[in-house]
């Protein structure tokens, strides 16, 4: 990692478009777009390469996409910074590790049992209103939302088993900034640190465990080769993660290349949501690497209500914080009420 960082840091941005997985970019090309995903270059394989070779191919010569991982560029922490001013042109991350200044942050990524499958989030967005205050909200600091999806749960990934609440006093855990102070109230001691170095904090003990994703991103980004258990039960049943652009970048694109755009991450927002439904269930089943643990039902519900009084925290902040979870609480009463297969209480 040094000697790479110490040639990025010297070759400059040239250089880390050739290091991009892949480097998409095509000669004469009218209009071309620096992305930087929140992803590292192998999960980028799934959560987005597909949709950037599919449109650079449709758009040709017209506009180019080139594709940047996590940190490339900048560091995830500055990505809406660096958006904002123009730096880069557009992004692929959440609301919460992205540090973005809305009112909406707080609910990207990982906001505690808002969600329990990953059709949840489609749906809160389309059909409860979200995605109308997040385009609201990103609108008022020059960026434009163009839309969100849903990838996988948050699960504990650890080097040593959890089989209670009391196994979690202490941990050491890489996750997103809100989840890390929801899980504070067990006991967990959040770590930050760039995407990249988690693998090597592992190894070495700074960390004990990620709470970052669920098994499918174990074993893609190589987290399940050092650590040794996954606790099956999850704060959330999906992390939700957006692309945004650059207000001015996107104002000067023709309608038919944000149509374009629209369609392109529509089908990204697909391809994930089949591709980690399935991983799920296939990797704890037929995974070598992790062993499964599991916190008891009655007990794992002190979680559950400790989620719902966070809410109550979290709402008392302002207003629309407020209208956010309020929507969130009336769709998951709806899913409750609805029953099986909506919800299995």
């Amino acid at each position: 990692m040094t000697t790479r960082r110490k040639f990025l840091k010297t070759a400059g941005i040239g250089a880390a478009a050739s290091l991009a997985a892949p480097s998409i970019a095509r000669a004469g090309a009218k209009i071309t777009w620096r992305l930087q995903t929140y992803a590292g270059p192998a999960l980028a394989e799934q959560v987005i390469v597909p949709m950037i070779k599919k449109f650079n191919q449709i758009a040709g010569d017209e506009m180019q996409i080139e594709l940047y991982t996590a940190d490339q560029l900048v560091p995830t922490g500055e990505l809406f910074r660096a958006m904002q001013k123009g730096t880069i042109d557009a992004v692929q991350s959440d609301d919460d590790s992205m540090a973005s200044p809305t009112e909406v942050t707080v609910f990207g990524g990982y906001f505690p049992f808002a969600l329990r499958y990953s059709l949840d989030v489609p749906v809160l967005f389309n059909d409860y209103g979200l995605d109308k205050i997040w385009k609201e909200e990103y609108a008022k600091v020059g960026v434009q939302h163009i839309s969100a999806g849903s990838w996988d749960p948050a699960n504990f990934a650890t080097r040593e088993p959890i089989n209670s609440l009391e196994d979690l006093k202490g941990l050491k855990i890489f996750t997103f900034p809100t989840a890390g102070r929801f899980l504070e109230r067990f006991g967990v001691v959040p770590v930050t640190i760039p995407w990249e170095d988690a693998e090597v904090a592992l190894q070495t003990g700074e960390l004990d465990g990620l709470a970052w994703s669920g098994i499918t991103e174990d074993y893609t980004s190589g987290w399940s080769k050092v650590t040794n258990y996954f606790l099956t039960n999850n704060i959330s049943g999906a992390w939700i993660g957006h692309f945004f652009a650059n207000q001015e970048r996107w104002n000067e694109l023709p309608d038919r290349l944000k149509t374009l755009l629209q369609v392109c991450m529509n089908d990204s927002h697909y391809h994930r949501q089949w591709w980690y439904w399935g991983g799920e269930a296939r990797l704890r089943v037929e995974g070598t690497d992790l062993k499964l643990t599991t916190i008891d039902d009655a007990e794992w519900a002190k979680v559950e209500a400790a989620a719902h009084e966070f809410w109550d925290e979290i709402a008392a902040q302002s207003p629309l914080k407020a209208k956010v979870v309020e929507i969130i609480r009336k769709y998951n009463d709806t899913m409750e009420k609805a029953g099986r297969p909506y919800r299995y209480s």
